[in-house]
């Protein structure tokens, strides 16, 4: 079976698209595709381009696998595209004019045309026939892992503090996460790649670091602070749980999907419920919490491979 994976997303991110990316990578075997870099004229040329016509043309291989929605529109080979979410159809108010003018008409025909579509939860399983009408039978869950550092096991963190992780935007709900540790009195400290959000001045921003430091941030944490507006999967939650760190996360997400019972639920739109939370996550332990492993997103997303190879 011979497959071809873009990785180009790698030259875009170092957040939850290209932790996926590299894991997926390392281990399947694939001829690896790219193109372009990370300046502006190479984005365009990528999505007026590279996607809907270069790689529509691409012959060769038994299956492409696009790792983001950003897919061929009349693909030749039998594609898989992977979709984490779809918050550019369900929000497009929290992207870039660009993304926000372009995705909504090019994306849902990028998806429609894979043979397969990889959901990295049920509920973005389930976004995916409400927002697009994809059949559910076209349609396979395959979670995201979590790499063997973050254990329970290992250094913490010193000090007594909070720990917010995620890419610098707005639907990670920064502003309200720093207004609740503020209400009661406890250091914040925020981890991610940099994006089109801000930190407000005297927040600990730590930026990017790697998984050695990240695994010692979550285990020295109360807890992790995580109630995005929407997520996919939020690979922070399964993360920090699987570190021993409580988790508080938004109510009726996929968050609530990946910890099961064992975070904190609140409503992410209420300062004083994520403060409540937080307060509740202070006094807990986790129990009894599994993390999914890449080994095991791998496999399955070989079985996809050979469901449309034939």
């Amino acid at each position: 079976m011979k497959v071809a994976i873009d990785v180009t997303p790698l030259r875009l991110t170092r957040a939850g698209t290209a932790r996926y990316l590299e894991n997926i990578r390392a281990r399947v075997d694939a001829r690896e595709l790219a193109f372009g870099g990370g300046g502006r004229a190479a984005v365009l040329a990528r999505e007026l381009w590279w996607y809907p016509f270069r790689l529509s043309a691409l012959g060769g291989f038994d299956v492409l696998h696009c790792p983001t929605y950003y897919a061929p529109v009349r693909p030749r080979v039998p594609t898989v595209v992977t979709v984490h979410d779809l918050g550019v159809l369900r929000h497009p108010e929290w992207f870039p004019a660009w993304t926000r003018t372009y995705a909504p008409h090019v994306v849902p025909r990028m998806i429609r045309a894979a043979a397969r579509v990889i959901a990295v939860s049920e509920f973005t399983a389930r976004e995916l026939e409400e927002l697009l009408g994809i059949p559910r039978e076209r349609v396979r869950v395959v979670p995201n892992g979590v790499e063997p550092v973050f254990t329970r096991t290992g250094p913490a963190a010193d000090g007594d503090y909070v720990l917010a992780v995620g890419t610098l935007e707005p639907r990670k709900n920064l502003q309200r996460t720093i207004e609740a540790a503020k209400r009661i009195g406890v250091e914040l400290r925020v981890v991610g790649e940099p994006g089109w959000g801000r930190v407000d001045p005297g927040v600990a921003w730590q930026g990017r670091v790697d998984d050695a430091e990240l695994a010692r941030l979550y285990r020295g944490a109360r807890c992790l602070v995580y109630p995005s507006y929407y997520e996919g999967f939020g690979i922070p939650v399964a993360e920090a749980l699987a570190c021993g760190t409580p988790v508080v996360t938004s109510r009726g997400s996929a968050m609530e999907e990946v910890a099961g019972n064992a975070a904190v639920l609140v409503d992410p739109l209420d300062v004083e419920s994520i403060a409540a939370g937080i307060v509740e996550a202070s006094t807990r332990r986790v129990e009894g919490f599994e993390p999914p492993t890449w080994d095991d997103a791998a496999r399955s997303t070989v079985e996809v491979y050979r469901e449309v190879a034939g």
